[in-house]
């Protein structure tokens, strides 16, 4: 009878949990998808395959997987912090020897059922590392020199693994991102300052190795900087992804052409229109109204995830909802100037809506800790 009252006890703490999670959030993420879910559709003229219905499973079991990692205390996570990013460390040097290859990079790990990206777990454990670091100390502390060692290792050594593969946009994501969380654990601005100078060094030595023996980026990539300075060079080659997407962006105007009557989709002039450049397919066919709903969820996730961060006591907490509301940031946001040619072309796909099951289980992994987070931490 004890272990029946237990068990009742146990299951009856799980439902409570579960009413705890920020519906909010778990509303915006699924309305996300469904957009997604319907552009990956029309992508492929009209028909669930090959992506919109294997997307809607892989979200569903992602679903799953956010649910069970909110239901368990945070603390539990915040243990395994360290082991998460030295696991995924290993994974990002296995890549090295034993990655799968596609689109001339080398960046996942062919697990059977699906294809690791480690770099897209590396934004998540870089997040969860830094965040139990900087918890541990004193606010006085997080300026001093010799405490800023281990965080900026923390950040450049999977970033310089993820550039070898090689993938320029993921590294500076995480670079970005990693640099975020110190801002936010209070880290004196003269830091920030000097990697400002330091990224403008880097920025001048990567265009001044162009055809020389110590060439830093592949030829591809410079050719990706050279059409973004100028579209028009290449508009059948280089420039031709930019181009197109441009195109789709102003052909959908206010209301878009209709759902399924976009010509730069149906036709196959947009490349990638499944993944890096979704929402042009959204743009055209449903015009620039849907886009800045899109924008709008988006916003109404970042933002209720720093107003609930703002109400938290434990430090932890804020900082992993913090630093995982701004990767997710970040997602978007690049993906979005990539698309309008605000940046170059850098391969970031579009949270929650461009096909992929890697990104999308490690995303709602980070929502699932963020949930944790949210239901365990005192307020």
């Amino acid at each position: 009878m004890k272990q029946v009252g237990r068990l009742s006890a146990g299951v009856l703490a799980g439902v409570l949990k579960v009413f705890q999670l920020n519906w909010i959030i778990i509303c915006a993420i699924c309305l996300t998808a469904c957009i997604g879910f319907v552009l990956l559709y029309s992508a492929a003229n009209g028909s669930y395959e090959p992506w919109a219905g294997r997307q809607m499973v892989r979200f569903g079991t992602s679903f799953v997987l956010m649910v069970l990692v909110a239901l368990i205390p945070i603390w539990f996570w915040r243990g395994l912090a360290f082991p998460i990013y030295i696991g995924t460390l290993g994974l990002l040097v296995l890549v090295e020897f034993m990655g799968e290859t596609g689109m001339g990079a080398t960046r996942w790990i062919n697990l059977g059922l699906v294809q690791l990206q480690p770099s897209e777990l590396m934004k998540v454990g870089l997040v969860l590392i830094l965040a139990s670091d900087y918890d541990r100390l004193d606010l006085s502390a997080v300026s001093k020199p010799h405490f800023m060692i281990i965080p900026i290792a923390l950040i450049l050594i999977p970033a310089f693994l993820v550039i070898r593969q090689p993938d320029l946009g993921t590294a500076v994501l995480i670079i970005v991102g990693g640099c975020i969380l110190l801002f936010l654990s209070g880290v004196s601005l003269y830091y920030f300052a000097a990697v400002g100078a330091m990224a403008a060094g880097a920025v001048l030595a990567v265009l001044k190795s162009e055809g020389t023996s110590w060439q830093i980026l592949t030829d591809y990539q410079y050719r990706r900087i050279e059409t973004f300075l100028d579209p028009n060079i290449d508009p059948l080659g280089a420039s031709y992804h930019i181009l197109q997407s441009k195109i789709a962006l102003g052909s959908g105007q206010w209301g878009g052409r209709g759902f399924l009557n976009g010509t730069q989709n149906r036709l196959q002039f947009l490349p990638e229109q499944h993944t890096d450049f979704v929402f042009t397919t959204l743009a055209e066919e449903f015009g620039l109204i849907w886009g800045l709903i899109l924008l709008a969820i988006y916003g109404v996730i970042v933002g209720t995830c720093f107003f609930e961060a703002a109400r938290l006591k434990d430090r932890f907490c804020t900082l992993l909802i913090l630093g995982l509301a701004s990767t997710f940031f970040l997602y978007f946001a690049v993906n979005l100037a990539m698309v309008t040619g605000l940046i170059p072309v850098v391969g970031v796909p579009l949270p929650l809506i461009s096909y992929g099951g890697s990104a999308m289980l490690i995303l709602m992994f980070s929502f699932g800790l963020i949930q944790s987070a949210l239901i365990h931490a005192e307020r």
